[in-house]
């Protein structure tokens, strides 16, 4: 029981990865805040977890409203009298546009959910986590926040964004016994897909070659155990970095 009286938020987790990185925190032992804007979903990861024998409640949260991310740190300490872990799982995908085509109303809205989302669900959590002296945060960035090619201008741009603030956090709260650390999976079998409406043709031409080398595409469970890694006392030393999880896809 790697988690066990941890309790932890996954925002994101009515599916795909952050419901996998849910279950398999409360097979670890810890108390799973299952946060997602579906409702009705993240209901059904909490049934799945409590008949698996774990701990957990659901908390409908939209991380791009400010509000919402309040509420879930509050219900989170409310119901379990504290928070050890932060799961900034929650994002969206782009349409592979280039510069040229990007929206304001997109741009605005993919930045609200994959960046500033992140940005405020990690402040309102250090509130809680420094006055304990302990906390973890993990976020989920991407290849493309690590290459330029593996999606649209606007996506690559908040995925950028969420490592380099990764980094600066690690760094800054270092000596008060919290750590910060991203996960930069590649193509993995998720819903993100979903988010996509009218895709770019000059923009996913032009990514194509990069898409070409990627070796497969990833499971949920995969990405899930790395976070368990980086949740777990296991990587204490791991701090204000960027873990790969792509089958060797950047190697290239």
């Amino acid at each position: 029981m790697r988690l066990e009286g941890k309790v932890a938020i996954v925002t994101g987790a009515a599916s795909g990865m952050g419901k996998s990185i849910a279950a398999l925190y409360a097979k670890e032992g810890a108390k799973v805040v299952v946060s997602d804007i579906n409702q009705h979903g993240a209901d059904a990861v909490v049934e799945e977890i409590k008949s698996s024998g774990g701990e957990a409640i659901a908390v409908a949260c939209n991380v791009a409203k400010e509000a919402d991310i309040q509420t879930l740190v509050d219900s989170a300490v409310a119901e379990y009298g504290t928070l050890d872990v932060l799961v900034n799982n929650a994002g969206i995908m782009d349409n592979f546009e280039a510069a040229a085509d990007i929206d304001d109303d997109s741009w605005e809205r993919i930045f609200a959910i994959n960046t500033t989302g992140v940005m405020r669900a990690t402040r309102k959590a250090l509130k809680v986590f420094l006055e304990k002296g302990s906390g973890n945060i993990i976020n989920i960035a991407s290849a493309g926040g690590l290459q330029g090619a593996r999606a649209g201008a606007t996506y690559t741009a908040s995925k950028h964004a969420v490592v380099g603030f990764t980094k600066n956090t690690g760094f800054m709260y270092a000596n008060n016994g919290i750590r910060c650390n991203a996960i930069a999976p590649g193509g993995v079998e998720t819903n993100i897909g979903s988010t996509m409406t009218h895709i770019s043709e000059f923009g996913m031409g032009r990514t194509q070659p990069g898409m070409a080398v990627n070796p497969r595409i990833g499971k949920p469970d995969e990405i899930a155990y790395v976070a368990l890694f980086l949740a777990s006392d296991e990587s204490s030393f791991v701090n204000g970095t960027v873990i790969t999880a792509d089958s060797g896809w950047l190697a290239y």
